[in-house]
């Protein structure tokens, strides 16, 4: 036990050289920026309205960065994990038809949509948890993650439902931040290479300033738009490479609702705060708006009439619940999109087969 547990405090040590490097490059860039730039060779006027634009952009990239970095992933709640006496009825089972027998039990009355490729109820073995909808387990973090994106070794963190808004301004401010100083540099670095100004201590900085900043402007410039267009469809880098399985068979846009409201998903309905890095993101990272498996966003569907309640066969109001009745709300305000309605699984009656049913 001694040595595995040297081990995994090793790993967790090494793993913050990542974000020490990064670290280290940022406080050289301000040093470099500041000082040997705006106020060892800038006349005081320019070197003042550049330095008040570099630190707006500085202090919303380390706001950012610092809010992806330290904001704990969120993981399942209690009610996807098995009862005690389930979970030891399940690890006594060794046949894989009866273990899935228990867990179907155990998901009656979860909102769950999506399976796996076999149409099975995806299950963690380490966490002990039924996963909700989109949540994966992440080896590095050692837990189930909610809307689980991917490991970031550049934040040391797992990007997911709880800081995917914090990535994606952390990537648009660090992008912006380098521009400003490629932009700015731009002249004086080429003033340096051709020796019109003295050959000081400042050019290494200005000279090496340039390159780092254009070298990273390119790679966060692919990783951004990369991740744009993820929001933009509503999908995660794991559902990008593996599309989610619902009981009609995996559909890569099983959670698209249409562009705007892709974007809501993510970044809330303030527009006011999405350039913060404030969570406002939709949703509780456990149910999420489904569409039908079968509709393609690119292309006109036809619409389904909504309808307060459903009527069961032997004549009475079945009720949607609380997280149906957002799906509904959501369907009302956007025709083409479909959204996943459900009878209460305790409650008698039948429900449209047009739309998907939870698990």
């Amino acid at each position: 036990m001694a040595p595995t547990h040297i081990l995994r405090c090793c790993q967790r040590g090494l793993a913050w050289i990542p974000v020490i490097f990064i670290a280290l490059v940022v406080c050289w860039s301000y040093y470099a920026y500041v000082v040997e730039l705006c106020i060892c060779n800038l006349p005081i006027s320019v070197a003042v309205i550049y330095m008040m634009s570099f630190h707006l952009s500085f202090v919303m990239f380390v706001w950012s960065y610092w809010k992806t970095i330290f904001t704990r992933p969120a993981k399942p709640s209690k009610e996807f994990c098995l009862a005690k006496a389930e979970k030891e009825q399940y690890v006594r089972e060794e046949r894989p038809e009866t273990q899935q027998e228990i867990l179907w039990r155990a998901a009656t009355n979860l909102p769950l949509y999506t399976r796996t490729g076999a149409g099975a109820i995806r299950y963690c073995d380490r966490c002990q948890v039924i996963k909700p909808d989109r949540c994966h387990h992440c080896s590095a973090c050692d837990m189930c993650v909610l809307k689980m994106d991917h490991h970031c070794p550049w934040v040391n963190n797992c990007v997911g439902f709880s800081n995917y808004k914090f990535f994606i301004l952390f990537l648009c401010y660090s992008l912006i931040y380098c521009l400003f100083i490629a932009a700015t540099v731009l002249q004086y670095f080429i003033k340096f290479w051709t020796n019109e100004l003295p050959d000081t201590h400042a050019k290494f900085h200005v000279l090496f300033l340039f390159f780092v900043a254009a070298m990273f402007c390119i790679s966060i410039l692919s990783l951004f738009s990369y991740h744009l267009w993820l929001v933009g469809k509503n999908r995660s880098t794991i559902e990008a490479f593996r599309a989610p399985v619902f009981r009609t068979g995996s559909d890569k846009n099983g959670f698209s609702l249409g562009f705007r409201k892709n974007i809501a998903q993510v970044f809330g309905d303030q527009k006011k705060l999405w350039l913060l890095p404030i969570f406002t993101s939709q949703g509780d990272g456990q149910t999420f708006p489904a569409r039908l498996v079968s509709v393609d966003p690119e292309q006109p569907t036809v619409s389904l009439q909504p309808e307060a309640n459903k009527i069961t066969g032997d004549g009475q109001t079945c009720p949607l619940t609380e997280s149906q009745n957002h799906l509904q709300v959501n369907e009302q305000q956007d025709n083409h999109v479909a959204k996943p309605q459900e009878c209460d699984p305790m409650r008698s009656g039948k429900c449209p087969v047009r739309t998907l049913s939870p698990i």
